[in-house]
């Protein structure tokens, strides 16, 4: 009967507070790209200028001088669930620049054992079948120069589709903006506004198959969740510089400022918003061998003594980059420090320029 219960409450967490935002939404898409951002910690807002910007901040995608393309992937609860990126962005011209890229996060091979007991009560193991879970991404990007030198400006528009087996599904729409600024003195600024119209999740359920689930226990019936869910915006500003030492040795130091317009855990948080750093660097040579290192996601966590606990995540990475191929690895959340899941992350970079 567990089998019964944990299936009906995947479904209710999942489609659960109809017509009404929630604190979180399409947090598969919150979880980032590129092992070299991660092992900042994701404080790239401000500087991001290759292909993987269609997700951090589109802004950064007229940087681009060619084709590029970029894989990631990463693994979570002990390898059963998977998460997966694809990004390709090309230049239009001298000013502005398009992307498109695709998340999947997802849990295969799950056990379906709603039909394990027949309608006389025999446990029958040949009526077991699997069944997965998973959550898709796909943004389409469009970046262009602003007549201020040094001012760009980029729009996403995503479309979410998330799958629970035959159970449930649903479509969902949303727009992000984003713009970066540069000074005369090398100081980058960037803001990435996410979900700025609300991303709209209006799910579908096979109301079938939740009778047979909600219906499994005597007592434990429950009513069909609501279909619709709503994303609230969020905010992220960010600022860096890069620093170049006798010509081979570079140091970029960034810092995010990541805005929730609702009340948690997160170190400032009020009523209206949740503020919560982020900080970055990066060490280069010869632009060929990079070490990363970040902290962020710091938490206000209550313990069982109902006291108030600071922690944080910490992140690390290294990457190599030769003639237009870049490889970068990060590793979050060293030795557990956050409540958050540490993984380790593989990204690849192609550049086209490689094949001219």
């Amino acid at each position: 009967m567990k089998n019964y219960i944990v299936i009906l409450l995947t479904l209710i967490t999942a489609i659960a507070s109809a017509q009404s935002t929630r604190k979180y939404s399409n947090e598969f898409m919150n979880i980032g790209v590129d092992a070299a951002a991660l092992g900042m910690s994701n404080a790239v807002v401000s500087q991001t200028a290759d292909v993987n910007s269609g997700y951090w901040n589109p802004a950064g995608l007229v940087h681009l001088e060619d084709n590029q393309l970029a894989l990631m992937h990463s693994s979570y609860f002990a390898n059963i669930a998977n998460y997966n990126y694809i990004g390709y962005a090309m230049p239009l011209d001298n000013r502005s620049a398009v992307g498109v890229s695709l998340i999947r996060f997802g849990v295969d091979d799950i056990l379906d054992t709603t039909q394990l007991i027949d309608d006389e009560g025999n446990i029958n193991y040949d009526r077991i079948s699997t069944f997965s879970t998973a959550d898709y991404g796909l943004t389409f990007s469009y970046a262009r120069k602003l007549p201020l030198d040094g001012l760009n400006f980029g729009v996403n528009a995503k479309v979410i589709r998330r799958i629970i087996g035959d159970f449930a599904s649903s479509w969902g729409f949303g727009l992000d903006a984003g713009i970066q600024f540069e000074n005369n003195s090398g100081w980058k600024f960037g803001i990435m506004a996410r979900d700025i119209t609300t991303t709209y999740n209006a799910w579908s359920i096979d109301e079938e198959k939740f009778e047979q689930i909600s219906g499994a226990v005597d007592g434990q019936n429950q009513e069909l969740p609501e279909t619709t869910e709503i994303t609230i915006p969020k905010l992220e500003i960010g600022m860096s510089k890069k620093w170049i030492f006798n010509y081979d040795y570079s140091l970029l130091a960034a810092a995010n400022l990541n805005v929730r317009f609702e009340e948690n855990n997160d170190i400032f948080s009020t009523s209206f918003a949740s503020i919560n750093p982020a900080l970055g660097f990066e060490f280069g040579y010869t632009d060929l061998v990079f070490l990363r290192g970040g902290a962020g996601n710091f938490q206000n966590e209550r313990q069982i003594d109902d006291s108030e606990n600071l922690t944080f995540q910490p992140n690390f990475g290294v990457g190599f980059k030769y003639k237009g191929i870049q490889i970068d690895y990060a590793f979050t959340d060293i030795g557990d420090q956050s409540a958050a899941l540490y993984s380790n992350v593989f990204s690849l970079k192609i550049d086209f320029s490689i094949f001219r």
